[in-house]
């Protein structure tokens, strides 16, 4: 299970993520006449069994198939199923009074209990699986998935970047494009110093996942920190502010260093400052900034709620 990948140090301990999780071949199998007691009335005494009955020669089953294969999987052994093809099996497909396909039964305990005729959406198909577990008292707990996603951003909070990249990139190997392990290798780099890292990550992203927002999140973050390093250093952005106070452009740029230095509460304030004194400066760049901020620390970040709070205490007084 996803509990070995990071050993009692935190250090990767290499195991792999789908450890446990049952494979395709055990959940989805063919059957036939002979064999349907046993693979569907006795299987169904422990998990409900799905049955897909179907032809070669039948377009919506071809497309309800993968569908229905795609949820039993995804419900990582809670459910299981069996493909019968009618016209290999044209008796068994009598008994059950088989006249149109595709045609899907549900059995648990020996016994039918739900099942569908025709083609199916992928949300009524899930909905049908969902169903089936809730009638089967199913209790699943997070996935392997989950559960490395969790214990990934533990360690990258507690600052153990290698053991949560490891992590990250065991959940890329099997879910390349889970938006919030891309997001978290983003993390890894950001946190770790390594902006080029991150931007190189970035930009591997496919573009239909950037709106997403985890992605969004982690792309204000990189644009942060890539304009951090061209804001100056720390003290000589805060001694020109406290030479000239009306010196805007060094109380933006002290932001954006302040921000990269960690010190998010003092970053907000200098942009607040600056909105106090000329909320329209350089076409509202404070304002504009401050929601870069909102954007990298998430909606319910404490300081995002109390930073929109004070913005629009300045904007509408």
């Amino acid at each position: 299970m996803v509990d070995t990948i990071i050993g009692a140090d935190g250090a990767p301990a290499g195991a792999g993520l789908g450890a446990g999780a049952p494979a395709k071949a055990d959940l989805i199998k063919d059957s036939d006449t002979a064999n349907f007691g046993r693979d569907v009335i006795e299987a169904s005494m422990a998990v409900p069994v799905i049955v897909d009955f179907w032809a070669p020669w039948c377009g919506p089953c071809k497309q309800l198939g993968p569908m229905l294969e795609k949820a039993v999987v995804a419900a990582r052994g809670a459910v299981r199923m069996v493909k019968v093809d009618v016209d290999q099996n044209q008796a068994l497909a009598g008994q059950l009074r088989i006249q149109s396909i595709p045609a899907v039964f549900a059995f648990f305990q020996g016994q039918p209990i739900d099942g569908f005729v025709g083609a199916q959406t992928e949300s009524q198909v899930k909905a049908f699986i969902e169903r089936l577990m809730e009638q089967a008292g199913a209790n699943l707990g997070p996935s392997p998935v989950e559960q490395a996603l969790e214990k990934a951003a533990a360690a990258l909070e507690a600052k153990q970047y290698a053991a949560a990249s490891a992590l990250y990139g065991q959940i890329l190997q099997h879910e390349p494009e889970n938006e919030e392990a891309l997001a978290g290798m983003i993390r890894c780099h950001l946190d770790s110093g390594n902006a080029a890292g991150a931007r190189e990550v970035f930009d591997s992203v496919p573009e239909a996942l950037r709106t997403k927002p985890a992605l969004v999140s982690a792309a204000a973050a990189l644009e942060l920190a890539e304009a951090a390093e061209k804001a100056g250093p720390l003290t000589e952005l805060a001694a020109r502010v406290e030479t000239n106070p009306a010196d805007h452009q060094a109380r933006f740029d002290l932001a954006v260093a302040l921000h990269a230095a960690g010190e998010r509460e003092a970053a907000a304030s200098a942009l607040l400052e600056i909105i106090r004194r000329d909320r329209a400066w350089n076409e509202e760049a404070a304002r504009k900034q401050l929601v870069k901020f909102f954007e990298a620390w998430g909606p319910m970040d404490p300081l995002t709620v109390d930073s929109r709070r004070r913005l629009s205490s300045l904007l509408f007084s």
